[in-house]
């Protein structure tokens, strides 16, 4: 039996995405003709092995990961109290790691150290993610609407 780690990635082109297509429409079909029941959900398994009894929203985040595989994305799976390194985090932002490493010592992120290594809960990161975005975002559309009063 294959391990299962913390984190898990499909990268893109490594399935079929047609194969991931039919899946998907499958699960959503399903899913359609059954909105809210049942809470576990039988998937028949070929060559007389028995079948999986899968929790409902297990296969609604299946269907979710089958819908990146079949537009050709990788897709990961990551623990939601997962921990990432300054570098994971500089990654996932598109910054430089001592970029990040000021964001921690500032406080903009919670943190932890670990011996002399910090460590960054994903949830956390995400948030600044979304927050920031949000700033930048914000920060675009008064320009935008500072040069429609400027040229027009």
């Amino acid at each position: 039996m294959t391990g299962i780690g913390s984190v898990s990635s499909v990268q893109p082109g490594d399935v079929d995405a047609e194969v991931a297509q039919r899946a998907l429409r499958r699960i959503k079909d399903y899913l359609a003709k059954h909105p809210v029941e049942p809470e576990m959900i039988e998937v028949m398994v070929e060559h007389g092995e028995p079948s999986l009894v899968l929790p409902r929203p297990a296969v609604t985040l299946f269907a979710q990961i089958l819908a990146q595989l079949a537009e050709g994305r990788g897709v990961s799976v990551i623990p939601s109290q997962a921990e990432v390194t300054t570098q994971q985090a500089a990654d996932l932002l598109g910054v430089s790691r001592p970029y990040v490493v000021g964001l921690l010592e500032d406080g903009a992120i919670p943190h932890r150290k670990v011996g002399r290594h910090r460590r960054i809960l994903l949830t956390d990161l995400l948030a600044y993610k979304r927050t920031d975005d949000d700033q930048r975002r914000k920060a675009a559309d008064e320009l935008g609407d500072l040069g429609q009063e400027l040229g027009g």
